[in-house]
């Protein structure tokens, strides 16, 4: 017989307050939580050569993170060519930048012992997918994903590097906060698409980095639009939802791109289309978002000194 049975929803938060309840912490108990609590946070620690540390993130999967990095990365390399520009993909379990940097080399270690990034398009690139074997599965606890994180970070020579920006996973878990509190973070982009279901998880991003004081740099939206290919008017897909959650964290719209194949099938291909196609529309508004970052950098950096 099936003993197992769900509570009604009248009752779950009564039953669940009370189990709380049953569990009293014990004096030795308490004494210890104080003792942890009392050591505070990690002590954040620039990575060495780092000027800028730039994090791509959004609560929802499949929202073209990887996407915009590739470009953004990219479009820092065209818009400021003498800027060092690198490209770190945090995304222990599906690191999608070997894809779309075209990338598949073991990076070598130098007389450091410090792994060395692999380089294209001008752009240094680090990506735990250098590191096993290409439709390998990472199947790791919690503790591993961190020890690999801290390699990502710590253990790379980066040289001199203006901007950073780091491809992080879906969600708001172990790794984002792990690399808010031990890396300074000069500031992060927002991905979304106009779906309800993404706007909500993204706003969820969005709170998280608000409690932890990192500056939001702004929202990108994907996915906001098709363009018919015969009359090339542009049709919205999913509504203006995008504009009411920048209202609502306190942040603005930066940069709007239509779910584009051109887009897609360049990153697929191992080429940004920032870098396939300069002239490209899409790839102006790549430039355009590099040269807003860059903006918003700066005047936060004037603003705190």
């Amino acid at each position: 017989m099936n003993v197992l049975r769900k509570f009604p929803p009248s009752s779950q938060s009564s039953c669940f307050k009370r189990f709380l309840s049953s569990k009293q912490p014990s004096e030795a108990l308490k004494h210890h939580q104080a003792k942890i609590m009392g050591r505070g946070l990690p002590t954040k620690k620039p990575i060495d050569g780092v000027k800028h540390v730039v994090v791509v993130s959004s609560g929802k999967g499949g929202v073209g993170k990887s996407t915009t990095s590739v470009n953004l990365a990219a479009g820092l390399k065209l818009a400021y060519p003498d800027s060092d520009v690198g490209l770190l993909d945090v995304d222990v379990f599906g690191p999608s930048i070997p894809l779309m940097m075209n990338l598949h080399d073991t990076p070598l270690l130098n007389e450091k012992n410090l792994m060395v990034p692999l380089v294209n398009y001008g752009v240094k690139c680090m990506s735990m997918g250098f590191l096993i074997e290409e439709g390998a599965p990472v199947i790791w606890r919690g503790l591993m994903v961190m020890q690999a994180l801290d390699k990502l970070l710590r253990q790379v020579d980066w040289g001199s590097i203006d901007y950073l920006v780091v491809d992080t996973p879906p969600g708001t878990g172990d790794t984002h906060l792990s690399l808010v509190q031990n890396v300074p973070i000069s500031g992060v982009l927002l991905i979304t698409t106009p779906q309800p279901a993404s706007l909500q998880v993204t706003k969820r991003g969005a709170v998280m980095y608000q409690k932890l004081a990192v500056p939001i740099i702004g929202l990108v939206e994907n996915m906001s639009s098709v363009t018919c290919p015969s009359c090339l008017n542009s049709v919205k897909l999913f509504g203006d939802g995008t504009t009411s959650l920048a209202a609502e964290v306190n942040s603005s719209i930066i940069e709007s791109f239509p779910l584009d194949q051109l887009i897609s099938s360049s990153t697929d291909g191992g080429t940004p289309v920032v870098v396939k196609d300069p002239g490209n529309l899409q790839s102006k508004s790549y430039v355009s978002l590099a040269k807003k970052v860059v903006e918003f950098l700066e005047k936060n950096k004037r603003s705190s000194s």
